[in-house]
Order: C-alpha cells, then sequence, then structure tokens
C-alpha cells in the first residue's frame, strides 16, 4: 500500500495559498508517494480538482484526507484538533514564537515538523522555504509602495520638463530586501540598500544599488547567514546615522526581522517626521512588532503625512506563485524523508534533524524544549 500524504484547504483567515501544486505532485512519484487532496484545496491559487487527477491525485472529503493521509502538509499547521496519534503534520508552525503549539502536537501523539528550522545549507536548498516566500515578499512589497506613492519611480523626459526617478531605500539585504532591491530597480528607482552585514555589500552593489556604510564597530552576522540581533546601544547609533539619509528618501522598505523574536526597531517616531510629506514606508516585520515605531499590523497609518504600511501575510497575496515555490520545497523535503514508498525519519541527517519539532508524543527539539522550560534529551 502506497504512503499516501493529505492536503487539506488552508484555515489561516486569508490564507490563499495551497501546501501542494499539482506539478509538486511528479516529485513525490519519484518515491512512490500518492496524494488525496481536499476538494477545492487549491482553488484561490489557481490550482483546479482536475489538475491534480490528472497527475494521479484523489480528490476527497477532509474527513476523509484526516482518515487516509500519514502525513499531512500545510502552509500554516493548525491546531491538532483532527489530527490521530502517529500522524504526521509539515508545514510553517512558528515554534520558535509559539512553542506551545509543539507541545499540543506532542501531547496530541503526532509527529510535527517546522519548515521554518530546515537548516540554510547547500543540500537544504531546495527545501527552504522561508528564501523561496521571502523573495515573493520583496517584490510585492515594492509594487505595494509604488502604488502608495503620490510620484512615479522612474525618470520620465516629458514637454512640461523632466520627471527625477524615485529615491528608495531597502533596509536589510536577506532574499526579501535584495529581491526589493532588483524590483526597484527594474521600476526605474535610484536605489539604496542596507544591512548590518557588510558582507552583503557586494550583493547590493551587484544589483546597481548604493550601498549605505553605518559603522556600528559590532559583528552583526549570526546562525545560518542570518543578520543576529544587537544590542540596544547599537540599534541606537544605527537609527542616528540613518536619520540623516532618510530624510532623503521617497519610499522605505525594512525587511528585519530575528527568527523567534521581536523585529529591531529600525525606524523612531521623530525619524518618520523629518521624511518628505508624501513618503512612503513598508514594513515587512510587522507581524514581529515592526521596524518602525509607528507601524500597525495589517494597517495603514499616515504619520505626519507619511504612509507607513503593516503588510502581514504578504505572500499569500500571490498564491499562485507562492504555492508553487512552497509546494516545490514541500515535496522536495518529503522526498528526503521518505525512501522506497516508505517513512525514514532519519535524525543522523542535519536537515530531518533540525526540522523535527515533536516525536512519540514528546516535543524533541532542543530549542523548543528550552522555550518550553524543558531539558534537552542526552
Amino acid at each position: 500500500m502506497a504512503l499516501i500524504v493529505g492536503v487539506l484547504k488552508e484555515t489561516f483567515p486569508g490564507e490563499r495559498r495551497v501546501a501542494l501544486t499539482p506539478r509538486a505532485l511528479d516529485v513525490l512519484k519519484k518515491v512512490a508517494v500518492q496524494a488525496v487532496v481536499e476538494a477545492g484545496a487549491g482553488d484561490q491559487a489557481g490550482y483546479l480538482d482536475d489538475q491534480y487527477v490528472a497527475k494521479g491525485a484523489r480528490i476527497a472529503t477532509a474527513a476523509e484526507v484526516l482518515e487516509q493521509a500519514a502525513i499531512l502538509v500545510h502552509v500554516r499547521v493548525p491546531e491538532p484538533a483532527h489530527v490521530r496519534k502517529g500522524q504526521i503534520a509539515i508545514g510553517f508552525c512558528d515554534p520558535l514564537s509559539d512553542p506551545e503549539l509543539a507541545a499540543r502536537y506532542a501531547k496530541a501523539g503526532a509527529t510535527l515538523f517546522s519548515m521554518e528550522l530546515i537548516p540554510r545549507t547547500t543540500r537544504a536548498q531546495s527545501m527552504d522555504a522561508l528564501s523561496s516566500l521571502a523573495s515573493i515578499a520583496g517584490y510585492k512589497a515594492v509594487l505595494i509602495a509604488a502604488n502608495e506613492l503620490p510620484r512615479i519611480f522612474p525618470m520620465m523626459t516629458t514637454a512640461a520638463g523632466t520627471i527625477p526617478p524615485a529615491r528608495v531605500l531597502i533596509i536589510g539585504a536577506g532574499v526579501a530586501g535584495l529581491q526589493a532591491i532588483a524590483t526597484a530597480r527594474r521600476l526605474g528607482a535610484v536605489v539604496s540598500g542596507y544591512d548590518v552585514r557588510s558582507a552583503v555589500k557586494e550583493q547590493i552593489e551587484s544589483l546597481g544599488a548604493k550601498f549605505v556604510n553605518i559603522s556600528l564597530d559590532v559583528r552583526a552576522e549570526g546562525e545560518g547567514g542570518y543578520a543576529k540581533a544587537l544590542d540596544e546601544e547599537a540599534y541606537k547609533k544605527q537609527r542616528e546615522q540613518m536619520a540623516a539619509f532618510l530624510k532623503e528618501q521617497d519610499v522605505v522598505i525594512t525587511t528585519a526581522a530575528i527568527p523567534g523574536k521581536k523585529a529591531p526597531l529600525l525606524i523612531t517616531r521623530e525619524m518618520v517626521h523629518m521624511m518628505t510629506p508624501g513618503s512612503v514606508i513598508v514594513d515587512l516585520a510587522a507581524e514581529r512588532g515592526g521596524n518602525c515605531e509607528v507601524t500597525k499590523a495589517g494597517e495603514t497609518v499616515v504619520e505626519h503625512g507619511v504612509t507607513v504600511l503593516g503588510p502581514v501575510n504578504l505572500t499569500a497575496t500571490v498564491p499562485h506563485h507562492a504555492s508553487q515555490m512552497y509546494g516545490r520545497n514541500v515535496a522536495t523535503f518529503l522526498a528526503n524523508i521518505v525512501k522506497n514508498g516508505e517513512l525514514n525519519i532519519d535524525v543522523s541527517d542535519e536537515i530531518t534533524r533540525d526540522s523535527l519539532i515533536t516525536r512519540d508524543g514528546e516535543v524533541v527539539n532542543p530549542k523548543i524544549q528550552a522555550l518550553l522550560g524543558a531539558s534537552a534529551p542526552p
């Protein structure tokens, strides 16, 4: 009997993505995995039931998916109310911020894998869902800014005179930031980029942007290539040097987030007041408290003539391609834990070990154990 993976409709408010697309099922066929998909699961992302059937999937009710599937794949892992003992759930579950969800999965006797905790290594690159979706967020952030800005991005020469290009600053040069830089450049803006990691200067400049040089005298490169949290004195020094530069910008897009922690404050209310009326700030860290002091998650705030947007779940607004990328990440991850049509959860494999949260009724990930106040196993 084939190993069955189930795909359910997402239940998180506003979520339009789907965990597996029809194209991703090609990867699962190679490892003898059968898919059963809840009717209409991919509709909002533009993937219809007939397309899944054409790739060999079965369409079923939610109850049938829950009953038949050994593995459930999600974009956002829901509460384990209907998960049975021994069932496996895979998806985004934000375990560093919400370890209690992991505890509830352990109590239900289910195995939980977190797509957030897949290590940032060369071998895991094809499974790195955070990077895949960050590129979508960076792209969409620029489009939002361009729509809100009361001027155009490119330079334009007209009979009425020359219109100068918009000036755009991207703070944070991770995947989202670099994609934002590339998108703003394509729209014709004059773009600058800043990151606490001086090592990314070359990447910023390779995209045609100017690197903003701010001296902090601290090492800001964290584990896995992510920026690490700095102390408040370093952030204060950063804000002081950045204030003068912000006055010249028409658009600022902030992307600085530390996994499992509150987003660092980079733009104070006072700094917003120094910006030109009509300027726009798009804060991609809104869900984690925001990089801007006036940001409100899910809302648009106008402060002293400056529009500050705090979009949440931005990648769900581009559900077709976000699902395509995420589905491929999930399918590749599944292929890594399935051998010859059977589950093979090998904790000697770094990818499996780092992303495994619960198993056999226990929280087994040391990071999550620490957050829950438990000691790591020997």
